[in-house]
């Protein structure tokens, strides 16, 4: 791979997938060179909250592994040190990395630069290069083209196929219910199927409108009007339920 300046492949692991919020507890970097030097930087961090157990399932790395590891501030420089003026790499880098890896160097006092850097971002590429629709899927799993492809009734029975073959290849049972794990992982960080509301730090967040980002304490503290103008809106009755609860001073549990 030829290159005219210096690329920083890098990934992040963290306490979730809210930008806004969550915490880097890991970074993996690979600096390469145009002369073909490479360069490796890994680091555990510790993020200052305790890490959901999904996310410990997931990337095998729990509270006590990084208790001694240093908080981000500490090794912000040598993160922007590593990185200078090279171009960026990743999986999903653009939707998630690039977006808390900046958010977290702001917060350290520290700006990522990004004039005069590309992106290389490999899922877009993968996405744009290698079609990720029913077709496809069909000739993955059941290893067969799909005739008639947008048929109501094709599409139906070629679906049907694919979550067949999903519940063998990947299921833990037989059951399709074993494909539910595949869900929880995401879902689990919100509260309610709409996802209006989230989980961060044992506490429940709404992700929308004026106090996007406020936790549903100091919503009720600062502002009961906003919850009960939630009632009158079209909410789901579980949300609806939840803020009746918070209303009268019962808040939820994560997991509930």
């Amino acid at each position: 791979m030829i290159l005219e300046k210096p690329l920083v492949v890098f990934d992040l692991e963290a306490t979730g997938t809210w930008v806004d919020k969550d915490k880097i507890i890991e970074i993996g970097m690979i600096k390469c060179h145009p002369n073909g030097v490479e360069e490796e930087y890994c680091k555990r961090i510790n993020p200052g909250i305790s890490i959901p157990e999904v996310v410990v399932e997931i990337t095998g790395i729990c509270d006590d592994d990084v208790k001694d590891a240093p908080k981000f501030s500490e090794i912000a420089s040598e993160i922007i040190d590593f990185m200078k003026d090279a171009d960026l790499a990743g999986f999903n880098l653009s939707r998630f990395d690039v977006p808390l890896l900046s958010r977290e160097l702001t917060d350290a006092g520290y700006s990522l630069d990004m004039d005069g850097r590309f992106v290389y971002d490999a899922q877009k590429i993968y996405h744009i290069h290698e079609r990720r629709d029913l077709t496809s899927a069909y000739k993955f799993f059941c290893g067969k083209e799909l005739k008639d492809a947008h048929s109501a009734i094709a599409d139906t029975r070629a679906t049907l196929n694919v979550l067949k073959e999903q519940v063998s290849k990947y299921g833990k049972t037989e059951g399709i219910e074993s494909l539910k794990e595949f869900d929880y992982v995401q879902s689990s960080e919100f509260f309610g199927d709409d996802r209006k509301f989230r989980w961060w730090g044992g506490e429940l967040y709404i992700t929308f409108g004026k106090y996007n980002g406020k936790n549903i304490r100091f919503i009720a503290t600062e502002d009961k009007g906003y919850l009960e103008w939630i009632l009158d809106k079209d909410f789901s009755d579980q949300i609806k339920s939840m803020i009746n609860g918070v209303l009268k001073g019962t808040f939820p549990e994560n997991g509930e």
